[in-house]
């Protein structure tokens, strides 16, 4: 058996599949807040459980014999962020994260093979092997949740670049017309640069863009519910964020071209946004242009771990590699 792992900046779900990836079991937790020893203690806490559950099906309700033949399932992650070749983590919105050796310090922590992905490409791999872009050859995965970024595959194969950055559309400036036309801020990013789209076009952007309006401090939950009752701040700070991921998703229309966009994330479940996209996304792009079709993605919230399930296995026999 195989673990999935993927790690948002407020949930991180942990989900346990075969070896053919049929997912056995899955929970949720929270994302630690305090910092990065909580994180790592919580994460062997979770693998331990999910070892529990792995050798309970293999040797039944014995426990002792559970106990006396533990089982390390590798274990693979999707993480907000990109790990350099040193081995760290960087632009991580789980900002304790930053400049950690996150796959090493689990793999001491854990003994076992562990391997690392970027969670918005790790999404895009498994919708284009595995779920709502199977069938199509080029095909751009993003995710929307409290952070932004996607992934781009080519006939299944995930393109990342030299040093995993393909597909972090979320650290691209924001357009200067979104800023021009809303007469918003240039608001500093987490990453250590000013004006990022992922600071507009995200969920933590949403709650920020509605405070910026309304002088409200709330999350995106809080916004929508003043949004669906038509609250100007709340409108304003939507018409801003669908603008900007219009922007920044057609700028990965004329770098890659994707047939297909598989749309993921919490804010993907608000059906006010996914149906706002392609009008926004047309508003950017010259006369003429065709759309990609997009669609939502088949595997939803679990997509993230079973790409990093399937890292996993790649990876099995060299832990030490990452996308």
């Amino acid at each position: 058996m195989v673990y999935g792992l993927d790690i948002g900046g407020s949930k991180m779900e942990l989900s346990i599949f075969d070896a053919d990836l049929t997912l056995l079991q899955r929970w949720r937790m929270n994302t630690p807040t305090s910092g990065y020893a909580e994180f790592l203690q919580a994460i062997k806490q979770q693998i331990q459980v999910a070892d529990l559950f792995v050798a309970q099906a293999i040797h039944g309700h014995h426990h002792s014999l559970s106990e006396q033949n533990p089982v390390k399932s590798p274990l693979g992650i999707a993480l907000p962020g990109v790990q350099l070749d040193s081995g760290l983590l960087v632009s991580s919105n789980i900002l304790y994260l930053n400049h950690k050796a996150v796959m090493l310090d689990l793999i001491r922590l854990l003994q076992r093979p562990v391997a690392v992905g970027n969670d918005c490409r790790l999404f895009a791999l498994s919708e284009a092997q595995l779920g709502a872009g199977q069938h199509a050859s080029r095909v751009l995965g993003v995710v929307l949740g409290t952070g932004a970024g996607a992934g781009f595959c080519v006939d299944g194969r995930l393109i990342s670049g030299a040093q995993g950055l393909a597909g972090e559309f979320g650290h691209q400036s924001v357009a200067a017309r979104v800023i021009a036309k809303h007469q918003v801020p240039l608001f500093q990013c987490g990453c250590g640069l000013v004006g990022c789209a992922e600071s507009y076009a995200s969920g933590a952007g949403l709650a920020r863009l509605y405070q910026h309006f309304g002088g409200v401090v709330a999350c995106s939950h809080q916004w929508l519910d003043a949004f669906r009752l038509k609250q100007v701040a709340a409108v304003r700070a939507f018409d801003c964020f669908i603008d900007a991921l219009g922007a920044a998703l057609a700028a990965q229309v004329l770098a890659y071209e994707p047939e297909l966009i598989v749309v993921g994330g919490g804010l993907s479940e608000i059906s006010e946004i996914t149906t706002a996209i392609p009008t926004a996304l047309a508003r950017h792009l010259f006369a003429g242009v065709h759309l990609p079709k997009i669609v939502s993605a088949e595997y939803g919230a679990t997509s993230g771990g079973r790409g990093a399930a399937l890292i996993a296995m790649q990876h099995l026999a060299s832990s030490t590699q990452s996308i």
